[in-house]
């Protein structure tokens, strides 16, 4: 017997959704073989089987949430193979590791969660030696604390369980609340006071509906919410002449053209920056508990916006790289990022991240520094404006640059400098490939 327990597949995972499982109870299981697909902070991934055997438990349900280390699976090396914790129902997904409530849970009251569940009071609608109803320990600590009759909450989980969801869903409509929480014994004969009426809900005006919110979304929002709050953000603009970009990226394109390979003005921005990054290697840093870390690799990470939120795979080695192989490599890591099939070091190890809006008309914007990684690029749409050139006023094609960079890691002449000579590297773009 072997545990599967649930892996830490991004360096900012704290925890997983159960998205699919692949494998059901009793099917053989191969080295590599995709076991679940588990939906992370960033994506949805396929977390890979590491032995031969048959997967004999499934200890938690499609759609619930683990913290990295529960146990969410057992392999088995038969098919009848049965863990020693599970009796007869070996199969039977648990809810009660699902939820950070869970995990605390756990945490903090470990011998609770041992022990056989505290009777409930008894409810008008059965009597005291009913059959007591299939329940997690997470359902019967939150019906308590609600004050809520267990006995009288219907369950939507697997065989009539009730779970997490059926006791908040019952605490937010008031339905199956007790008169009052189970009284000691010394004041069983007191009546219990009426239970007040529930006041009708706030109609705000607005029509709102409460909508689903994916992990990545959270954990998007929690991220982005400490990088602002603990991250001190200084912003520099620079708007650059993108005539000779332009041309440059027609050049390569017609020379490429029998190739299939397509370079856009994002590759361009990236080639650029790892190139800048290389002449300013103090913004190749990141400040981390309080220690300033020299990155020696040059990894751009690129913002790709999907339905479930925002991702940032990773270009490994830019400065390296050619531009046709960033053009593919980007088109390949965008491909996987909408299809929630981004691996773990694919998002990892960024050292340096480019947001492009420019393809939404957006003239210039301020990216949330994405931690530890010491600086982003925002890039505006590129625009035609009349401009001064040897005193006559031209139109020529611009671009809105802006660099939003960490206090804590570079100093604000440091970022200066750098922007500079990136604005230098795209208004000469021979410099991107030499």
């Amino acid at each position: 017997m072997s545990e599967i327990q649930m892996p830490r597949l991004s360096d900012t995972m704290e925890e997983g959704v159960i998205s699919t499982w692949v494998k059901q109870v009793g099917d053989k299981v191969a080295s590599g073989d995709v076991l679940v697909e588990i939906e992370t902070d960033k994506a949805v991934m396929e977390y890979e089987a590491y032995e031969d055997g048959y997967l004999v438990k499934q200890s938690v349900s499609e759609g619930d949430t683990v913290p990295i280390g529960a146990v969410i699976g057992v392999i088995g090396d038969s098919p009848d193979a049965v863990p020693e914790d599970s009796g007869s129902g070996g199969s039977e997904p648990a809810e009660e590791a699902s939820g950070s409530a869970g995990a605390e849970e756990g945490a903090s009251e470990p011998a609770e969660e041992s022990a056989p569940a505290e009777a409930p009071a008894p409810s008008s609608g059965g009597g005291e030696d009913g059959p007591r109803p299939r329940t997690s320990p997470l359902a019967r600590r939150l019906a308590r604390e609600y004050g809520l009759d267990i006995n009288s909450i219907q369950g939507s989980g697997p065989k009539g369980r009730i779970v997490r969801a059926d006791i908040e869903a019952a605490a937010k409509d008031g339905a199956a609340r007790e008169q009052a929480p189970a009284a000691p014994a010394a004041q069983e004969s007191r009546p219990a006071p009426a239970a007040a009426p529930s006041a009708p809900a706030f109609d705000d005006g607005r029509a709102s509906e409460e909508l689903k919110v994916s992990n990545v979304r959270k954990v998007i929002a929690r991220r982005l919410t400490e990088s602002k709050q603990t991250v001190p953000h200084f912003y520099l603009r620079r708007t650059i002449d993108a005539e000779a970009l332009k041309g440059f990226r027609g050049q390569i394109n017609e020379q490429l053209a029998s190739t299939g390979a397509k370079i856009s003005f994002n590759d361009l921005i990236v080639k650029a920056c790892a190139t800048a990054l290389k002449l300013h290697p103090s913004v190749n840093t990141s400040w981390v508990d309080d220690k300033l870390l020299q990155h020696h690799r040059i990894n751009v990470g690129v913002a790709v916006a999907v339905d479930a939120g925002l991702v940032v795979p990773v270009l490994h080695d830019t400065d390296k790289a050619t531009l046709s192989e960033i053009s593919t490599r980007t088109r390949e890591l965008a491909g996987k990022a909408r299809d929630g099939k981004l691996k773990p070091q694919e998002m990892s190890g960024g050292t340096f991240s480019v947001s492009n809006l420019g393809m939404f008309g957006v003239d210039s914007f301020s990216a949330v520094i994405n931690p530890p990684e010491a600086a982003i690029l925002a890039v505006g749409a590129m625009r035609q404006e009349p401009v001064v050139v040897d005193g006559e006023v031209v139109v020529r094609n611009r671009i809105s640059l802006e660099l939003s960079v960490d206090h804590r890691a570079v100093d604000g002449a440091v970022g200066a400098a750098f922007l500079k000579d990136l604005a230098e590297i795209l208004e000469e773009p021979m410099r991107i490939i030499l």
